[in-house]
């Protein structure tokens, strides 16, 4: 049981010297192993140390198990039974630097469950070498370090331990240091002082070894500085340095570059740079670098603002020493800087009339460069009637050249551009923005010659028309137009009573609603006037058209639907197809399209027989006349236009199938008796009423005729005049108001080409209104030539002349008067420039009062103090110091207007001048003033710091001197500094020199060594006095502070500090303060502190604050990691001198890790047949928390068949507890939870998903005891039945389930072929049609089995209902259809209400209530005699039996079944009202009376020929008015034709067809106040088609008035022409 030595160094591993010592421990195996073994090397046998079976291992599933994550360094190999390693194991990372270090490993081997624990020992090798912390040491160690001096130096680390760790040290032999080692503790210590102008480095050798065998070592390298003492001041390479900038260079252009040296080195020798005395403004333009003394750009350089720059630049050592140079920068003029435009006055408005050469403005020039660069040329652009005229030196004058004329300009945006001669050269410009003032000199004028209005008739009152506009160009009051209506008449009344307009914005509303057949257009007039002084206006026409809608309904002429037609037209009975029978004439007030007429025949007794022409109205015959026709043939008529929507009229036609009216059975005499009487007595009246209205209608149109002559002829019909007095809702009566003295006066002419009239204007004795036709004039020229030839308008009915429009006479007139005048007073103007070469000068202190007199500018020029308000006398400047002075415009003076700093604007300039300028109008003169600024003593000498320090070491020599910053005083001249003075003390005296440059050099001398000792600080004080009256002076503080040689090292305040620190400290815990002192002060006594050893572990764990010592945690502390931390801290002051001390660090355990649950082994799925009591799982639970945060407690959740068994240490098998079931539960989440005994308790838990196998132990089980499917009759074969549905809770196979139907018959058939059931689904469809007729229901078995092994099934009855649908229609048994209901039943005369008659019998195949009956009477002779009963078919009567009732009796009788849809069945009972066969009329011998009948045909033919001679006169007048012109009568003057080809859409040409021997002639002309086109019928040859003309009256009296015209050609001796004598041609 030992360890022999092992090294992983050794090319070659000796198993033969390795030796595993098997410690058995209460059971368990404990092996000892050195560290960095090749892997698969054999550790030991583990099954021979525990006396087990090695062909076991293998069966028992044996397995290594590792505490927590760590990694898997050892196997079994379960073939020998070897314990070997499969991983490097590295005992300083796995342990560090504990002393022990040992690995804990489980063997767990199953069935029996066994639990062996196993611990390896890793020994240490030496294997790491001892390592400084730094391959370099750098030390810094002045040379006044006495002898005896000890320098710290950190400790080597070896990872390894005990003899193998870092055991000595050696250091390289030297001339000045030895090493002192003092518990391990390593210490340089200075054994020869030092002399760094002998010697400035040395570099020493220190070696660590180790005491492993063999042996390692580890070296650095001491590198020691010699710091020097500081006894030298920097010295510049130059008194003065000179540089030359253009101005506006960029930042960080590098001016100069000053550099001084000193001989000191180190911080001594270190030498920073700053600025000295430099101005505030200089300070923000100009940095310095501190290290390099480079000077760069860091603001603007503006040659206009400084032409030089002038500062001191300090050079200072590491400790204090300074001395001091002179800078002098010349800055370069750069054209930067572009013309700046001046606006000095301007007119703004300008009236439009002005004239050419008007002065409107004064513009001055400046530019702040010099030389070339600030002469500057002015321009203006193009296009624009304004011109620059150059004045007294940069000063312009901006006049007019041409005419302007605010309507077609009225601003002007006028840019001036400057551009001045430097190179590039730079130009801006400035925008004047002049306004030219408006005059009324333009009337308003409208938008359009004339408006046109389009109104429907019918329209609201009150609806908007159109809207007119008119445009003034005028400004505001001169441009706001307001309209008005001219006063006039429409058809006799005031046109205010038709038409209003907005008077703001022109809109025309309709004040009443237009009828189109009364009047169809008029015009008004709108006059349109501005309100400029005086107003101008002007007129427009406006024309207001009245579009049709359709709101008349055709009117049928023929035939008059409230006379009888019975017997009205009679059609022949060999009439041909196509033959003329009659003809419905109508006619629509409407125009247009709305009065276009179409004839449809809505209903008739034979829909075959007769058609209507769709245009014409003619009926027609559209097949040959048989003898099978009805003799009385009944047409509705429906009359219809093509408005829309479409109106429409209808009539009835009576026609007779008969050659004459004898053969009409109505007419025959079958005996002479009261009914023939009377109907000779009706033909007798209506032959004596034909010719009662022929004789009148003659003489009607004779009167008629006499009376037209004798009035004018009127264009339009039927005018309605409207009140006056009407107006709309909020609508005033403008009649007559206003301001105008008199009425308008219009002639109204119409032109031939329109229906419109067309109002031309005569003239107005409105003073202020122009003509209409001259209101689009645009210049007073062409007024004139309006006014000077009046007589060229030909459509004026009187000649204008002056007289009748004196106003605009005068007015043209006056305005050329006027515009004279200002042309004489612009003639007269002279534009005078004084040129003045005398200059002003002016002596003024700076900081003199506001209201100070410097002198008087009126007197010293000569002018006239009273002229300078009017000459508008002003002070103006280049500068921007503008404000400094002015001018009092009463007395002349030139006064202070703000305080003047001499300083601020001039600085240490010698000579301070203020340059301003003197500006007349009037004529234009200007004259320069310069003020010259004297200083002042207003200023104190201030030094650059009121307290300057100083640093000298107390081993400075006597005679050392130190610079001080000189005294500024803003002052010039005397009143600057003049002298110095110290105060008295006993170690310092003042000196100071005067430089070349003037400026004086200020320096402290030591006159006696300090002493550090006796007094730290020294307080002196420094005053500068200047030359001034009264004297100024300024002082400054300086503390001198003696500083300290570096002669001892820091010390700890403990040598081991200790703290405890739990794991789990939040981020910049405190862990522990270290504190070491350092007796020197200053930067000898300032103590850094460092870890000087420390592992990598701990290095991200904690930090280490540099100078308060604070130990913070930065990293997650873990106890299980690393229980202890163990690290040295080094201590240094600022020279180089240490010391160090040992800091440990315990980590306390707190409760952070929560259990971690461990699936070892599983069996899944688990059979469902399993007994209770199986174990199904090893788990096992670990904590890597210590003590009782590590103990651990096991559980598992309630009402699962399952269990936890504690086995061996922190293993747990899970057993079941009972009987499974996969039906009922398939898979267990079984939730096992670990907690932990400590505070507070952590607790984790585990899901373990076990699913249940399953075995077939369940047949398929239907949803439903039994199936019921119901399916009507005649379905299709294929349809769907029903679906049944079985369940198996097995799974897969076991739970598959198909359908099969069981054999077996229905009906001596088997099943199959009525039935088929979907294996898959259940769903069992029709095999063939079903009859409910045949059998009503039937049943089947249907089987469901599963696919287990082996299968289960079960059985379900399906029952089959069939219903019965209505597919068969009533049957009627009596009467039977096919016999002879002739006579079928008679009907005593004396047979009373109620009385039974016959009886209607049906039957239906059909049952329930598709077999229920009804009948019903569909048709009858006499609707009101005879009832059927609704269920049992019984005829019976319904009143008692008269002798008016018709003896012959016809029923059509339905019986309908109940069904869904009903069908039904009729049959005819045809039944006499008689008492016996001999009373029937078709049985009787009828005889003529010939004399009757002969008597009826003489009044027939009378009537015919009195009414064939009526239309044979009206065909004849006719005719004549035909032959009287050749050309149709236009109804409509300028109406244009259209080709009696065109059609309109939908219409169809009927020209020529039928069996009519001639043709309908038509013309079509379209108004020109209308976009439709009117049609008018002009002629016709049929002998019962009225004129056309006529069929736009309404009443009989405008037929007469039409015949009437028809005479005239009589009365003119057959001449033919127009009204009037004038012939068409």
């Amino acid at each position: 049981m030992g360890d022999k030595g092992f090294s992983v160094l050794r090319p070659v591993f000796c198993f033969a010297s390795f030796f595993v010592t098997l410690h058995f421990v209460n059971g368990d195996l404990s092996y000892s192993v050195p560290e960095e073994m090749k892997r698969e090397s054999v550790i030991g046998n583990i099954a021979k140390d525990l006396g087990l079976d090695r062909r076991a291992f293998s069966s028992r599933q044996a397995r290594l198990d590792f505490d927590g994550t760590r990694k898997r360094y050892c196997e079994i190999n379960l073939n020998t039974g070897d314990l070997i390693t499969s991983e490097r194991m590295d005992r300083e990372s796995l342990c560090g630097k504990k002393p022990s270090c040992v690995l804990k490993v489980d063997l767990v081997l199953e069935n029996p469950l066994e639990l062996h624990r196993v611990s390896l020992h890793l020994q240490d090798v030496n294997d790491n070498s001892p390592q400084f912390k730094d391959h370099l040491i750098e030390m810094e160690i002045s040379e006044l370090a006495e002898k005896g001096s000890r320098f710290p130096i950190e400790e080597a680390h070896d990872a390894d331990i005990a003899q193998n760790a870092v055991q000595r040290y050696s250091l390289q032999k030297n001339d000045h240091f030895i090493l002192s080692i003092d518990s391990k503790k390593a210490d340089l210590v200075l054994e020869n002082k030092l002399d760094r102008e002998k010697q400035k480095e040395i570099n020493l050798l220190l070696t660590a070894l180790d005491g492993g065998s063999p042996q390692r070592s580890g070296t650095v390298v001491i590198h020691v500085t010699v710091l020097d003492a500081n006894d030298n001041a920097p010295v510049f390479s130059q008194a003065v340095y000179k540089a030359s900038l253009p101005e506006n260079s960029p930042p960080d252009t590098i001016v100069i570059n000053v550099s001084a040296t000193d001989a000191d080195e180190g911080v001594n020798g270190d030498v920073t740079y700053d600025f000295g005395h430099v101005s505030a403004n200089d300070v923000n333009v100009f940095s310095i670098d501190p290290k390099t003394g480079q000077i760069t750009v860091t603001g603007v350089i503006d040659f206009e603002e400084s032409s030089s720059f002038e500062m001191r630049v300090q050079a200072k050592d590491g400790l204090g020493l300074t001395s001091y140079s002179k800078v002098i920068i010349d800055v370069t003029d750069m054209n930067d800087n572009a013309p700046v435009i001046y606006l000095k006055s301007l007119t703004n408005h300008i009236p439009e009339n002005v004239s050419p050469g008007t002065e409107v403005g004064i513009i001055n020039v400046q530019d702040r460069d010099s030389d070339t660069n600030g002469q500057v040329r002015c321009s203006i652009q193009q296009g624009v009637p304004f011109k620059l005229v150059p004045s007294i030196k940069n000063y312009y004058s901006l006049v007019t050249t041409g005419q302007l004329d605010r309507e077609l300009v009225s601003d002007y945006n006028i840019t001036i551009t400057a551009t001045d001669e430097g190179s590039p050269p730079l130009s801006s410009s400035k925008t004047v923005q002049l306004s030219v003032a408006d005059i009324n000199d333009n009337p308003p004028v409208f938008e359009e010659q004339s408006y046109s209005a389009y109104v429907t008739e019918n329209n609201k009152p009150g609806s908007t028309l159109c809207s007119v506009t008119a445009r003034d160009p005028d400004w505001r009051q001169n441009g706001t137009v307001i309209y008005s209506l001219l006063a006039g008449e429409v058809n006799g009344a005031p046109v205010s009573s038709y038409l209003s307009v907005n008077g703001d914005t022109g809109v025309i509303h309709a004040v009443r609603s237009f009828d189109y057949e009364q009047f169809r257009s008029f015009k008004v007039h709108v006059m349109a006037r501005d309100n400029g002084s005086p107003p101008l206006s002007s007129n427009v026409t406006v024309s207001v058209f009245i579009s049709d809608v359709n709101d008349n309904s055709p009117q049928i002429l023929y035939p008059a639907p409230e006379g009888n037609s019975f017997m009205t037209e009679l059609v022949p009975k060999a009439a041909h197809g196509g033959s003329l029978v009659s003809k419905v004439i109508a006619v629509d007030a409407d125009s247009g399209q709305n009065a276009w007429l179409s004839y449809h025949i809505v209903k008739s007794t034979d829909p075959g027989l007769f058609t209507i022409g769709l245009h014409s109205g003619e009926i027609r015959t559209q097949r040959d006349i048989s003898e099978s026709d009805s003799m009385k043939q009944n047409l509705i008529v429906s009359v219809k236009d093509n408005g829309q929507p479409s109106l429409s009229a209808t009539c009835s036609m009576y026609l007779l199938i008969s050659d004459n009216l004898a053969e009409v059975p109505e007419l025959k005499d079958i005996s002479y008796d009261e009914k023939n009487s009377k109907l000779t007595s009706y033909l007798i009246i209506a032959l004596v009423s034909v010719s009662t209205f022929f004789l009148t209608f003659i003489i009607i149109i004779l009167g008629v005729r006499f009376c037209h002559r004798r009035k004018p002829r009127l264009l339009f019909d039927g005018a309605v005049a409207i009140p006056s007095a009407y107006l709309p809702p909020n609508y005033a009566d403008v009649d007559g108001t206003g301001t105008l003295r008199s009425a308008y006066n219009y002639d109204a002419y119409l032109t031939t080409g329109s229906r419109t009239s067309d109002f031309k204007f005569v003239s107005s004795y409105n003073d202020n209104t122009l003509p209409a036709d001259q209101t689009l004039r645009k210049s007073p020229t062409d007024f004139a030539d309006l006014f000077g030839q009046p007589d060229e308008s030909p459509e004026v009915g009187h000649i204008l002349d002056k007289e009748n429009l004196p106003f605009r006479v005068f007015f043209l007139e006056d305005t050329m008067e006027h515009r004279g005048k200002l042309l004489m007073s612009f003639v007269g103007f002279v534009f005078f420039v004084h040129i003045t070469a005398a200059d002003l000068s002016y002596s003024a202190s700076e900081e003199m009062r506001p209201g100070s007199i410097v002198g008087n500018i009126a007197k010293d020029l000569g002018l006239e103090a009273g002229k300078l308000f009017t000459r508008k006398a002003r002070i103006d400047t280049e500068e921007s110091y503008q404000h400094y002075c002015d001018i009092d415009l009463k007395t002349g003076n030139f006064v202070i207007r703000e305080r003047i700093d001499r300083e601020e604007l001039c600085g240490e300039k010698v000579s301070c001048m203020l340059k301003f300028e003197l500006v007349l109008e009037s004529p234009l003169e200007l004259h320069r003033i310069s003020l010259l600024i004297q200083d002042v003593n207003d200023n104190s000498p201030a030094f650059p710091k009121d307290t300057i320090k100083l640093e000298i070491r107390e081993s400075a020599v006597k005679g050392a001197r130190y610079r001080v910053n000189e005294a500024h005083d803003a002052d010039i001249g005397q009143n600057t500094v003049k002298q110095y003075s110290l105060q008295q003390n006993e170690h310092f005296v003042l000196s100071v020199r005067d430089d070349t440059d003037g400026s004086k050099n200020v320096e402290l001398v030591l006159n006696k060594e300090l002493d550090r000792e006796k007094e730290h600080d020294l307080n002196l004080v420094i005053i500068a006095v200047d030359g001034g009256n009264p004297q100024r002076s300024g002082t400054t503080n300086i503390i001198v502070t003696v500083l300290d040689a570096n002669d001892n090292a820091p010390v700890f305040d403990q040598a081991l500090y200790k703290a405890s620190l739990p794991e789990d400290s939040a981020l910049d815990t405190v862990v522990v303060i270290v504190s070491a002192t350092d007796a020197d002060e200053g930067i000898n006594g300032e103590v850094t502190y460092d870890f000087s050893r420390i592992s990598d572990r701990a290095k991200k764990v904690f930090s280490l604050d540099s100078k308060t010592g604070e130990i913070k945690v930065i990293g997650p502390l873990d106890f299980e990691s690393n229980s202890k931390y163990e690290m040295r801290i080094d201590a240094k002051d600022g020279y180089g001198l240490s010391s160090d001390s040992k800091v440990m660090i315990d980590i306390t355990d707190v409760n952070d890790n929560a259990p971690v649950i461990y699936m070892k082994s599983l069996m899944n799925p688990v059979s469902e047949n399993v007994s209770p009591g199986t174990e199904v799982g090893i788990i096992n639970v670990q904590d890597r928390d210590s003590e009782s945060n590590g103990q651990v407690r096991c559980s598992i959740q309630q009402n699962v068949p399952f269990k936890l068994v504690p086995s061996i240490k922190n293993y747990y098998s899970l057993v079941t507890t009972g009987q499974l079931d996969r039906e009922l539960v398939s898979d267990y989440n079984i939730t096992i939870t670990a907690t932990d005994e400590g505070s507070p308790p952590l607790s984790s838990s585990k899901t373990v998903q076990l699913s249940v196998a399953d075995i077939n132990d369940n047949p398929p089980v239907f949803e439903e005891q039994s199936y019921s499917a119901y399916v009507t009759e005649n379905n299709k074969p294929g349809s769907t039945l029903c679906s049944v549905t079985a369940r198996d809770p097995d799974w897969r196979q076991n739970g598959t389930v198909i359908y099969s139907l069981l054999a077996g018959e229905v009906n001596g058939a088997p099943v199959s072929s009525y039935l088929s059931v979907n294996g898959d689904t259940g769903v069992i469809h029709a095999v063939r049609s079903f009859d409910y007729e045949q059998f009503r229901s039937f049943k089947v078995h249907v089987m469901a089995r599963d696919n287990g092994s082996p299968p289960l099934s079960s059985n379900v009855t399906v029952s089959v209902f069939i219903s019965d649908v209505n597919d068969n229609s009533p049957q009627i048994l009596y009467p039977a259809p096919e016999g002879n209901s002739f006579m079928t039943e008679l009907v005593p005369k004396a047979a009373h209400g109620g009385s039974l008659v016959s009886k209607v019998i049906a039957v239906d195949a059909d049952s329930g209530q598709n077999a229920w009956l009804s009948y019903q009477i569909v048709k009858s002779t006499d609707p009101g005699l005879f009832t059927i009963g609704v269920h049992s078919g019984e005829i019976r009567t319904q009143r008692d039996i008269s002798e008016s009732d018709s003896m012959k009796q016809n029923l059509i009788v339905s019986v309908k079944d109940n069904g869904q849809p009903s069908l039904s069945a009729t049959c005819s009972m045809y039944l006499l009202i008689s008492d016996n066969l001999a009373e029937v009329p078709e049985l009787k011998d009828i005889s003529y009376d010939e004399k009757n009948s002969k008597l009826t045909s003489y009044l027939i033919i009378a009537l015919v020929s009195v009414s064939t001679f009526f239309l044979t006169f009206i065909i004849i007048i006719l005719g004549v008015r035909f032959c009287r012109r050749r050309k149709p009568r236009l109804l409509f003057d300028g109406a244009v034709a259209i080709p009696s080809a065109y059609l309109p859409p939908n219409y169809a040409d009927v020209d020529g067809t039928g069996t009519l021997r001639s043709a309908y002639n038509y013309d079509a002309y379209l108004t020109t106040g209308s976009r439709t086109s009117d049609f008018k019928f002009v002629s016709s040859y049929n002998d019962n088609t009225l004129p056309a003309d006529q069929t736009l009256r309404k009443s009989p009296s405008d037929f007469a008035e039409a015949f009437q015209d028809s005479l005239e050609p009589l009365e003119n001796h057959g001449q033919c022409g127009c009204p009037g004598g004038t012939r068409n041609n």
